[in-house]
């Protein structure tokens, strides 16, 4: 059924995979969870820019990340599921049904599940409006914070110049971007040989190229400044994976801007606590952060 998911362009035969694929119930993930697993209780989560059926995806770092957090809602903020590595090369190993099926999961069990495609999953788009095993679909959507914040919520790529005028140079920059996963690969099973935590060559090279910066900077100015013409508060994107808070002004109204990463390079999530605030969650970090805090109560239990 994956095989037949990932390169056909029938339209019915896509909705019936769709359909199937998300109300399958399995028989369990390989990976199973933790039992009696304490979470980290949050109002919302958003995450995006996954792509699973790529050898990038960070996929044991997401499934940590999905058993240590709970929500009532989860907004999947685009390219979930990479369509454009599948239709050229088919990748779909069992830590990335995994992912699938802890989202569906918590669908099942009522939390809210909001899913709007990007440009790599974009064939989901077809199908904005439905929902699909509990998972509502939706070109965009607008957030109400406890505090009483209006947040635009969108993948981003309808901002970005590449995508909208030279398609197919998207598309070359994608190659050149797989490559560049390739190596980020081999740098993390190095550095994991050795003991030492995750770290991303490409995010590090991202911040140290001028054009890379300068690039982002008007990205994430052209989307404030779409949610101001909006009337909203703010906006949360990804598309760029570069997880971001900034605060722009225009006429005199402060927008805020919330960028929640990837789960490729810097493997980000963006959460709303109950009191209505904001934070971006740097998961590597937490990781060591627990992975310390553990060895400590070894330590003084000796």
């Amino acid at each position: 059924m994956l095989k037949r998911f990932g390169r056909s362009d029938d339209t019915a035969d896509t909705i019936a995979d769709i359909a199937n694929f998300a109300g399958r119930a399995g028989p369990g993930p390989a990976t199973p969870e933790p039992i009696d697993n304490e979470r980290r209780q949050f109002r919302t989560i958003w995450i995006s820019d996954v792509h699973l059926g790529t050898k990038g995806c960070n996929a044991e770092l997401l499934i940590d990340f999905l058993d240590h957090t709970d929500s009532e809602t989860i907004y999947l903020v685009g390219d979930i599921i990479d369509g454009w590595r599948l239709k050229k090369k088919f990748y779909w190993p069992p830590e990335h049904n995994d992912i699938v099926w802890r989202i569906m999961k918590r669908a099942r069990r009522g939390t809210r599940v909001v899913y709007i495609p990007g440009n790599h999953d974009e064939m989901f788009r077809q199908f904005t409006g439905l929902n699909f095993g509990g998972v509502e679909i939706r070109r965009a959507a607008f957030h109400d914070t406890v505090d009483g914040r209006r947040l635009m919520v969108l993948h981003g790529d309808e901002f970005d110049a590449v995508m909208l005028a030279h398609r197919w140079l998207a598309f070359v920059g994608d190659a050149a971007y797989h490559l560049m996963m390739k190596l980020n690969g081999w740098v993390a099973k190095a550095r994991q040989l050795f003991g030492l935590p995750y770290w991303s060559i490409s995010k590090a090279a991202k911040h140290k190229v001028k054009n890379a910066v300068e690039f982002i900077g008007r990205f994430e100015e052209v989307v404030a400044r779409a949610a101001a013409q909006r009337g909203v508060d703010g906006v949360v994107c990804g598309h760029i994976h570069t997880a971001e808070h900034r605060v722009f002004a225009f006429n005199r109204q402060d927008i805020e801007y919330w960028n929640d990463g990837d789960w490729v390079e810097g493997c980000n999530a963006l959460v709303e606590h109950a009191d209505g605030r904001m934070e971006i969650l740097d998961w590597p970090a937490e990781i060591a952060r627990r992975e310390v805090a553990t060895d400590k109560e070894l330590v003084d239990a000796a």
